[in-house]
């Protein structure tokens, strides 16, 4: 089959308006693109969430608390590393499967992360970014007719990827518990969604909208479920690994459970680690029957990824262990006694950065839903009366007006707060779970977030004072009694002095 597999891909090439062989071929080129633009099917060139509040967001100057992307420059020693890239040789074309220092440098710790040996030459593939490798794992390892498994509410960018594959996306919805805000996953419910034609489950931890960091527990629990269908893959969306900042919570790799190294392809990129979107560098880490096919398809689509930005990541990897960053500056430190490596820094900061998001949100009313990774947060709408000119308006990308969608329309237009309405994250038959639903971003200088905070309180005196007041006394009454818990640990540690 994975041979079958690899002369599509040759004949693939089609797309790219090269024949077999690098001879130009129009006919199976127009041919190909036909195929591949009725895959994704009507309107797939219409707006979206992402252009409409993108330019909700530069037509009105919201504060942009939608959008996942730091507002920061990215630390010094990345600079430096990519200033240092710069001045060497390193300037023509690399390895199409990865530049070797970079691929070493991956090998090294993967074999760590993932307790096995790991060949940087036939189990990693660099790639354009983490989206470029989930969209290659799924043209390399998905066939016309087969189905995606996602568990929702999930990043929207996994729906069109599996319908340019060819497959069929089903969604597995999680609940929300209603009192405590932990989203869960029956797993009787994704056992009950596969079927002989499933064939890759996506898996994200820490999770994107949710903030959701999966236990080893209940990964052991899907991947129970995996074992159980012998041709199921996982394709393991980790870029948002070294941003676990909820406490008492760590990143668990699906590929150490028991059973999956071999059917497990782990995605990741440096973009979210070191605040660097638009260098897009990412890579896919897998057994060698795995990755064999995406490498394959590389060539495809480019030679190779950028070499100086390559270069540069391979020494930030290693400089980003360091102890460099002191516990409550933006920058290294003079202190060495508080030096931490930049990883564990960064997730202080973004600890630090939820909780000032979350008291923003409940002072406008806004339930702000626990958090243990990546930066984003979901809140829940429902003290909210949306107004009605809002509900019975339509736009080019939301012709059938849902309420959070209207409410993020509010919030932008006449608040100056732009924030995501949480239905796209849902497939078609499943929207209305997000109906009370937004997606925030944390990922903002505090200098951001406090002009996201001053509008929103200035919001929820107006329209939420009730379900405001009551928000911010329950989060006083955590702070409160998670001061008292630390106190007492603090006690214990020295001796009840």
């Amino acid at each position: 089959r994975m041979a079958a597999k690899h002369a599509n891909a040759l004949l693939a090439l089609g797309l790219l308006g090269v024949g077999v062989g690098g001879i130009a071929s129009p006919g199976s080129a127009n041919g190909a693109h036909r195929q591949a633009a009725q895959r994704l099917g009507a309107g797939a060139d219409a707006p979206t969430v992402w252009s409409e509040f993108g330019a909700l967001g530069r037509e009105t100057g919201a504060v942009n608390l939608g959008q996942g992307y730091p507002d920061w420059a990215p630390p010094q020693f990345v600079l430096d590393a990519g200033m240092q890239a710069m001045s060497r040789n390193c300037h023509q074309y690399t390895r199409t499967a990865g530049h070797p220092p970079l691929t070493s440098v991956l090998a090294r710790r993967y074999t760590e992360h993932l307790g096995r040996e790991i060949d940087g030459e036939r189990e990693i593939a660099i790639t354009v970014g983490a989206s470029q490798a989930l969209f290659l794992a799924l043209q390399a390892l998905v066939d016309p007719g087969d189905e995606v498994l996602v568990i929702e509410p999930t990043f929207d960018l996994y729906y069109g990827q599996i319908r340019v594959a060819g497959a069929k996306a089903v969604g597995v919805p999680m609940e929300l518990d209603p009192v405590s805000g932990e989203w869960t996953l029956d797993i009787n419910a994704l056992r009950a969604r596969l079927t002989d034609k499933s064939r890759v489950l996506i898996f994200n931890s820490p999770h994107n909208p949710t903030g959701k960091v999966f236990s080893r527990e209940e990964m052991a629990q899907i991947a129970a479920v995996v074992a159980e269908h012998p041709r199921l893959l996982v394709l393991s969306d980790e870029v948002y690994k070294y941003t676990v900042h909820g406490e008492g919570k760590q990143h668990e790799h699906f590929a150490t459970l028991d059973g999956m190294a071999e059917r497990t392809v782990t995605v990741s990129s440096a973009g979210k680690t070191f605040s660097v979107t638009g260098w897009q560098v990412g890579w896919a880490v897998g057994p060698a029957h795995l990755i064999a096919p995406m490498q394959a398809y590389l060539p495809l689509a480019q030679f190779c990824v950028a070499t100086p930005l390559q270069e540069a990541l391979a020494l930030a990897l290693v400089e980003a262990d360091l102890p460099k960053f002191g516990c409550a500056g933006s920058g290294y430190a003079e202190d060495r006694g508080q030096l931490l490596d930049y990883y564990s820094w960064r997730r202080a900061q973004y600890a630090q950065k939820r909780e000032k998001l979350a008291d923003a949100l409940s002072a406008a009313g806004i339930r702000p839903l626990p958090c243990a990774g990546g930066f984003f947060t979901m809140g829940e709408t429902s003290a909210l009366t949306v107004p009605e000119k809002y509900l019975q308006a339509s736009t080019a990308a939301a012709p059938s007006m849902s309420r959070d969608w209207a409410l993020c329309r509010w919030l932008a237009l006449d608040h100056g707060v732009l924030m995501i309405p949480a239905s796209p994250f849902f497939s078609p038959g499943e929207k209305e779970r997000g109906a009370n639903l937004v997606r925030v971003a944390f990922c903002k200088t505090d200098e951001t977030l406090d002009r996201a905070a001053e509008r929103l309180a200035t919001f929820g005196s107006a329209h939420a004072p009730e379900a405001a007041a009551r928000l911010l006394a329950a989060r006083a009454a955590s702070s409160a009694e998670r001061a008292r818990e630390a106190a007492g640990a603090a006690r214990v540690l020295t001796g009840g002095k």
